[in-house]
């Protein structure tokens, strides 16, 4: 029996479809019942309505243990995808109480019910900080604990510090670190939850564009590559997921053309930014909105960073969809 957890959202709905797919025996926690119906949504665009009732879906939450061991009866294997992202400062307490509190309780129920191996999925933003002779980041670039970094980075960070104390405990671990993970293009979807936002903006015309990049993978590659790696020999390692590094112009331009609308042509200076997230931040202690634009995703923006993905690439008997050509593909 597998267990997922975050199986309303686009890693964990998308793991689902492709463990139900495969025929196996899944439970996935859910925290409201009315949030099951983007998961059922996926299963009727794929023509798999029918395994939708094959899934067990059990009331739980990952930051209350007792719910967690009515969860994880019968259970083998689980797969780690419920987290809280979020770059507003002020959900601080909230992201480590679900994605630092919330791991700790799924990896001491693992060791406590004889789990034969876990799966957590990180992020990118819980890698390594280059140092001054470094050009790519990898699985071993080292956290450099004085830098700045997102409390959703520390978070995630502190997340994989409690995986890894399982695995010493005698968990048998796989930590997966995605970058940008996207969902496919198309304007019928809700475009309001993870990185289908972006398409939402894009959409109704995005102005100006920031000279930054990062990693990008779809998410089907990722729910592939995490079935891959639950099937495998392989524990006590992590693997960075990216397709390929892109510039956020390019990924922009991509998808405007996908969506037949109009590319940006401005390009937002680092200074602009700065002016901007300082702005939001007032408009916040003044009026009852959440941060749009914080220090950190001001500085991501104009980030350019490369991610290494030699690792994961080395291991995988498939090869990870060009962004490009996903982002170019608009999906009724």
């Amino acid at each position: 029996m597998n267990l997922v957890t975050g199986g309303t959202g686009l890693v964990g709905a998308h793991l689902l479809l492709q463990l139900a797919q495969n025929g196996e025996a899944v439970r996935a926690l859910y925290r409201n019942k009315s949030t099951l119906t983007k998961t059922e949504n996926l299963f009727k665009k794929k023509n798999a309505s029918g395994l939708f009732s094959s899934i067990e879906w059990v009331k739980s939450d990952v930051t209350d243990v007792s719910s967690l061991e009515l969860a994880f009866k019968g259970v083998t294997h689980v797969y780690h995808c419920a987290a809280l992202i979020s770059f507003d400062p002020k959900d601080e307490e909230q992201l480590r109480k679900i994605n630092i509190e919330g791991t700790a309780n799924m990896v001491n129920c693992s060791l406590a019910f004889g789990i034969q191996k876990f799966c957590h999925v990180s992020s990118i933003a819980a890698l390594g900080d280059l140092a001054k002779n470094e050009v790519l980041i990898t699985e071993e670039t080292e956290w450099n604990a004085e830098k700045p970094h997102s409390d959703y980075a520390i978070s995630k960070f502190g997340a994989e510090m409690e995986l890894w104390r399982a695995q010493q405990e005698g968990l048998n671990c796989i930590c997966v670190n995605p970058g940008v993970i996207l969902d496919e293009v198309s304007k019928k979807s809700d475009w309001t939850t993870g990185s289908s936002e972006i398409y939402k903006k894009i959409n109704n015309g995005m102005y100006f564009y920031a000279n930054g990049s990062t990693g990008f993978i779809t998410v089907e590659d990722v729910a592939k590559t995490m079935l891959f790696l639950m099937k495998s020999t392989v524990v006590g390692e992590r693997y960075t997921l990216i397709s390929q590094n892109v510039n956020y112009k390019d990924f922009i331009g991509w998808v405007a053309d996908a969506l037949g609308v109009k590319k940006p042509s401005f390009q937002v200076q680092p200074w602009m930014t700065e002016i901007a997230w300082r702005l939001d931040w007032f408009l916040t202690l003044i009026l009852p909105i959440k941060r749009s634009l914080s220090r950190a995703i001001s500085k991501s923006m104009h980030s350019r960073e490369q991610y290494s993905n030699s690792k994961i690439v080395a291991v995988l008997p498939f090869k990870f969809e060009s962004i490009q050509i996903y982002c170019s593909k608009v999906v009724d």
